[in-house]
C-alpha cells in the first residue's frame, strides 16, 4: 500500500504536490486540508479503465510516429507543423507519482503532472497534449463548466515544463476520441471518431494557486467548507443527522 502523503508544517523536506491535489485545493481548500494535512482523503471512485485503455493505444500510435520522426495522420489532417516531441525523460513525465517536476523553492513544493503526450513545432517550441476519451452525440467542445479543469491541467503542464527550461507554446491540443454509438452492432469492438481542439493556455494563475495552497497547508485550523462542494455537503448533512 502506497504511504500517504502528508504535509507538516515543521518539516524541512521538500513536499510532493500534484497537479490533481492543485485541482483540489482550487475546488475545496477544506477538501484539500483534510486530505494532505490530517490524511482525511475524499472516497476514490471505479477506475474508469476503458479511458485508460484509449490512453494507452494512443501512446502506442504516436510512439510509432515519434521513432519515425514523422506526423500522425490527425496532426497532418489538421495541418498541425510539428511532430512528437523525442526526449529520454519522456516516459517517466507520462508516469503518475513522476510526471515532469519542479521544486518551487519558495514554498519547498516538488510540483508534478503526468502529461499525455508532448509535440515539437520546427523551432524547438513545445506543445502540450491530452488525451481524452467520451462517448456523446453533442459537438464536443471545452465550454462545459467541468472542463475547465481540463484547461487548467494544461496550463500546469505548460507551467512545469517552462520551469524546466523548455520553450513551450501558449497553444496546447486535446486529442478527443469519441466511441460511435450509431453503430449497427457492437461486434465485439468500439468505433471512435477523432477530433482535435485548440486551446491557447494562460499559466499565469500557477505561481500563486501554489503558494496560496502552501498557506493553506500552514494553518493550524481546518478551513471553512465549501458552498458548492459536494463532499463538504456531505459531511455537514452526516453529521446533522448523527447529531439528531
Amino acid at each position: 500500500m502506497r504511504s500517504r502523503n502528508l504535509f507538516d508544517p515543521a518539516s524541512k523536506e521538500p513536499f510532493k504536490l500534484s497537479r490533481s491535489r492543485i485541482e483540489r485545493f482550487l475546488k475545496c481548500p477544506c477538501c484539500f486540508y483534510l486530505d494532505r494535512r490530517l490524511g482525511v482523503d475524499q472516497v476514490s471512485g471505479p477506475a474508469f479503465t476503458l479511458n485508460s485503455a484509449t490512453d494507452t493505444l494512443l501512446k502506442k500510435e504516436f510512439d510509432v510516429c515519434r521513432a519515425e520522426g514523422k506526423k500522425h495522420p490527425i496532426m497532418a489532417k489538421n495541418n498541425i507543423n510539428a511532430v512528437p516531441f523525442q526526449h529520454r525523460d519522456l516516459n517517466e513525465w507520462r508516469e503518475n507519482f513522476k510526471g515532469v517536476q519542479y521544486h518551487h523553492k519558495p514554498t519547498n513544493f516538488i510540483v508534478t503532472g503526468a502529461v499525455d503526450d508532448v509535440w515539437v513545432d520546427p523551432n524547438g517550441k513545445l506543445i502540450v497534449v491530452d488525451y481524452k476519451s467520451t462517448s456523446t452525440a453533442k459537438v464536443i467542445s471545452l465550454d462545459d463548466e467541468w472542463k475547465q479543469a481540463y484547461k487548467r491541467q494544461m496550463e500546469i503542464y505548460q507551467w512545469l515544463l517552462r520551469r524546466n527550461g523548455f520553450d513551450v507554446s501558449n497553444t496546447g491540443y486535446f486529442v478527443y476520441v469519441n466511441a460511435d454509438t450509431g453503430q449497427d452492432a457492437f461486434d465485439g469492438k468500439l468505433v471512435f471518431d477523432e477530433q482535435l481542439i485548440e486551446y491557447i493556455g494562460d499559466d499565469s494563475w500557477v505561481e500563486d494557486a501554489i503558494t496560496e495552497a502552501h498557506l493553506c497547508l500552514m494553518r493550524d485550523t481546518i478551513p471553512q467548507s465549501t458552498a458548492t462542494c459536494d463532499w463538504c455537503n456531505y459531511r455537514n448533512e452526516s453529521l446533522v443527522f448523527f447529531k439528531n
